[in-house]
């Protein structure tokens, strides 16, 4: 990548980046490739998103949603609800059963629901999700809202999808499902 290149030019290969990485690609890897701050390249996938392409952020970075491959996904949303001290326990307990985290909805009082994008398939990106918080010293969404909060499972089959929620549920942190 070239710094002279115009914006969309730019754009176009932030997204064939991301399109040909297995992982989440960081907007500090991004950056250095384009040449540009952080800042830009939080804004070109801004603007990518708004103009249709499916680019999430996660805590390990950016990387494409295929809508696509949803309608022969199975989905549920659950109401959780705990304190932050175990956030991993319950992360782990789905991921254990093969299920994807998609996301942590909260209902602030103000602004409405809040989304963070997980997208959250193994310990390990548990694990890096931990660290991040600890590194930054920032607070789970949970802890606007008393530790209530929604997630989005994912799952090959219903099977999957009922062993994670029974796992929830046997943690005491389940508080009900969700009709999608």
């Amino acid at each position: 990548m070239g710094i002279r290149q115009s914006g969309e030019e730019r754009r176009q290969e932030l997204l064939e980046i991301i399109q040909q990485s297995e992982q989440p690609v960081t907007g500090t890897k991004l950056a250095k490739q384009a040449g540009v701050s952080r800042q830009v390249i939080v804004q070109d996938l801004s603007l990518l998103k708004a103009k249709g392409h499916p680019v999430v952020a996660t805590a390990r970075g950016y990387l494409l949603n295929h809508p696509e491959l949803d309608e022969s996904r199975h989905m549920r949303k659950v109401v959780c609800r705990h304190g932050s001290d175990q956030l991993k326990a319950e992360c782990d307990a789905v991921v254990d059963e093969g299920v994807i985290i998609r996301d942590v909805i909260v209902e602030h009082p103000v602004y409405g629901f809040l989304t963070g994008e997980l997208m959250l398939k193994s310990r390990r990106d548990v694990r890096a999700l931990i660290e991040q918080l600890e590194e930054t010293q920032a607070t789970p969404l949970s802890t606007l809202t008393d530790g209530v909060h929604i997630h989005t499972l994912e799952a090959d089959n219903e099977e999957a999808l009922n062993a994670a929620i029974d796992a929830l549920d046997r943690l005491g942190i389940l508080v009900s499902e969700l009709d999608v």
